[in-house]
């Protein structure tokens, strides 16, 4: 009889220890961040244009779009222009 009471200790041990494990992993899952699906996400940067503050979206594929919703009754709008470097950007802004 001690042998079974001894088969059943060490059972009821590795059910505890396979338990505790389980609940451990799916704890530690929680604290894992999000990944990002795209390869690399845009940055936005601040910056002053016309001596107000800004935000500049850099794209970082030639494929990238972006989403640009407005108030209601205003419209996107984007002027493209030359730096003098000679890199094209474009400036967005939503109005009438």
């Amino acid at each position: 009889m001690n042998g079974c009471k001894l088969v059943s200790k060490i059972l009821s041990g590795f059910s505890g220890l396979a338990i505790g494990s389980t609940l451990t992993l799916i704890g530690m899952s929680s604290l894992i961040p999000a990944i990002a699906t795209a390869p690399t996400p845009p940055q936005l940067d601040r910056a002053v244009l016309g001596g107000k503050p800004i935000h500049i979206l850099s794209m970082t594929r030639s494929g990238d779009r972006v989403l640009v919703r407005c108030y209601p009754g205003q419209q996107p709008k984007i002027t493209v222009q030359t730096r003098t470097d000679g890199v094209k950007e474009g400036l967005l802004v939503c109005g009438n």
